[in-house]
This record gives C-alpha cells, structure tokens and sequence, in this order.
C-alpha cells in the first residue's frame, strides 16, 4: 500500500483529533464574588473540566478561603478585587456572584476591556443601575448576560415553541409561581443571606428573588412587549425571620390586547416550586417543573407533551455558542433587552406595593 495512502490516513485522524479537542475547549472564566449560593454550580461544572477558571476576585478573605478549602483551588487564583484579577488575566467571560448591588460595579470594570459579563438574576437593583449598564455594553459593544435557572428547563423552552406554533391559539393569561420555604429556612449560607436580605443590596425580599423569574419569563412569552400596568402586593409573613425585606409578594402585570399575567413569588411556599401556566383560546400549557410539561384542553382531559430538544441545558454552553457566534441573545431570557424590562417591572412592583396604587409605564 502506498505511503501516500498513510500519510492522508494520519492526516485524517489528526484532523479528526484535532476538531474534537478544539470542540471540548473548555469555557474560559473569571470569577466576580463568591457571596452567590448559585456558584457552587460553578464548581462543580470546573470539576467535571467544563469551564477553566482563570482568577476568582472576593474581597472577603474568609469566604475566599472557605471555597479555596471546599474546592481544593490553588492560591493563584485568587485576587481581592476584579480590577486586580483582569489586570492579570484574559477570561472569556467574567461570572458575577456577589450581590445585586454590586453587579454594576463589575460591569464598570469589565465592559471597558470588552470582557463579557453574565449575573446572576436579576440584572440590577433599579432602574437606574440598569441603564448604566446598558449604556456601557452599547458604548463597548460587549455582552451583558444574565442568568437564570428556569432558563435552561427543557418543558419552558418546549412550552414557548408550542406557543409560537400556534397550538394554544390567541395567548389569554400567564401565571408564573417561584420560590420555596424561605432562605434560611432551606439553609442558604450566611454569606448569602447578608445580602439577599437586604433591601439596600438585594433591592427586596421575595418580590425580587423571585419575582423576576416572573418578568423574566413574560417578557419573553410576549416577544419583549412593555406591560401597560404594574400592580402590586407585598407582605411579610415571617417579620421575625425577614425584618428588613417582604417575604411574600404578588404581581399583575396588564398587557395590549387584554394579556394578563399573574406572578406569585414567596419565601413561605411549603416546598420548592418553580411553575409555569399560560392560558390560550383553545388550550393551556403547564409547565409543572423543568421535566414535565401538560396540556389541557379542557378540565377533565391533559395529556403530557414530549419535551422538545435542541436548547441549552445550563448557562456554560450557552455562553460559549454566545461568544463562537453561534447564539444570538437578542431577545432571549439571557439577553440584556429583557432584563433591562424585568428591572423596569420589578421597580414598577415595588412603587406599586408601597404606594398601594397601580403604576403606569
């Protein structure tokens, strides 16, 4: 056999090697704050070589050491400021896990040196913060990214084709509920609770937690239309556990064309929930949890929908085809435009709630 025909076969296999190592490049990240529960999905994402982190930036050396020890990460990581991580590294994307207040700060820094950035939910805690950040992804033309967990469920993702598919016909009423027991009561770390029960830091209590996976989802299900109303009622069910920040909230949102949607999110639910029911003319979608999805056409008869494929299933992947080019976050859940709504809603809620009146946008 020619040498020729073996020098195109170890050609091939290199090609072959080559394209699948290249493909399993793992997403470079930094890390701002270590505060967020949520960024132990990180960790363990680094664990199984997902993503590679570059540099972790918490200003607070105990936290900082508590995940260097949980981890098992080495000293070279860390850095007491975000400023001074990215003067020394080159991430593909910087990951904010400290606390809502704070998110503009990280945006301050990174939007500048045309690093792109994803929060945790929500974006920002008011109006104001939002647009600054807005108005620095525009001037740098960088992504701004935010994260949520309802995001990457399969039933969500499988409800909203259906919707655009026409099956449920005229869209009527959407009802968005979230939360669980509480945050310690489910036992968020402390960490975490300094902040996210605080108003000046978190920008409420529940009404914000989860209320803007409410706005959230929506925003999206109408295809980024600006809610004509926002009504209001918060509540605190357990003053002694949250003194400073409502615990129980409930949001009507008032459409174009008679859509109504309904957000009910809580720190005193007697279990997790995070659940999803849009109505329609000729049918309703229930998205029960992130695996189960039911259609109803009238009360007596549902049958469950087979989950559609072909969406991200968390954050990482869906941040490496944003930044290959092979995503467009125009107006997706992640997607600055419908977050910058979803603040727009939630200080629509707050006004509302502590005014007691309906609040025009």
């Amino acid at each position: 056999m020619p040498a020729c025909y073996f020098n195109r076969l170890f050609f091939t296999f290199f090609l072959l090697f080559f394209n699948q190592a290249f493909a399993q490049d793992p997403l470079k990240v930094a890390v701002a704050g270590l505060s967020h529960d949520h960024v132990h999905a990180l960790f363990n994402a680094y664990n199984r070589h997902q993503v590679d982190i570059l540099g972790i930036a918490e200003p607070d050396a105990e936290l900082a050491r508590h995940y260097q020890g949980s981890y098992k990460l080495p000293d070279s990581l860390f850095f007491k400021t975000v400023d001074g991580m990215l003067q020394n590294i080159r991430p593909d994307v910087v990951l904010a896990y400290n606390a809502i207040s704070e998110h503009v700060d990280v945006a301050e820094v990174c939007l500048p040196l045309k690093i792109p950035l994803m929060v945790e939910k929500p974006l920002a805690i008011n109006n104001e913060q939002a647009r600054r950040i807005a108005a620095l992804a525009e001037k740098h033309d960088t992504y701004v990214l935010t994260n949520y967990e309802t995001t990457w469920y399969p039933s969500n993702q499988t409800l909203k084709q259906l919707i655009d598919e026409g099956r449920v016909g005229q869209l009527k009423k959407i009802m968005v509920k979230d939360g669980h027991q509480g945050p310690r009561e489910i036992g968020c770390s402390e960490a975490f609770l300094t902040w996210l029960t605080d108003p000046d830091k978190n920008g409420g209590g529940a009404l914000v937690d989860f209320g803007c996976y409410g706005a959230n989802l929506m925003t999206w299900l109408m295809n980024g239309e600006r809610p004509v109303a926002v009504t209001a009622i918060t509540r605190q069910l357990k003053p002694m556990v949250y003194p400073l920040v409502d615990d129980d909230a409930t949001i009507m949102l008032e459409y174009e064309g008679g859509v109504t949607g309904i957000i009910q999110a809580s720190w005193d639910w007697p279990y997790s929930i995070k659940d999803l029911h849009i109505y329609g003319e000729k049918a309703s979608l229930h998205a029960v949890d992130q695996n189960i999805l039911r259609a109803y056409t009238n009360p007596h008869k549902q049958e469950n929908v087979p989950l559609k494929d072909g969406y991200y299933t968390e954050h990482f992947s869906y941040l490496k085809a944003v930044l290959d080019g092979d995503a467009k976050p125009t107006n997706d859940l992640s997607s600055l435009a419908n977050n910058l709504l979803v603040v727009e809603i939630l200080q629509a809620a707050k006004e509302s709630a502590k005014r007691g009146k309906r609040i025009l946008l």
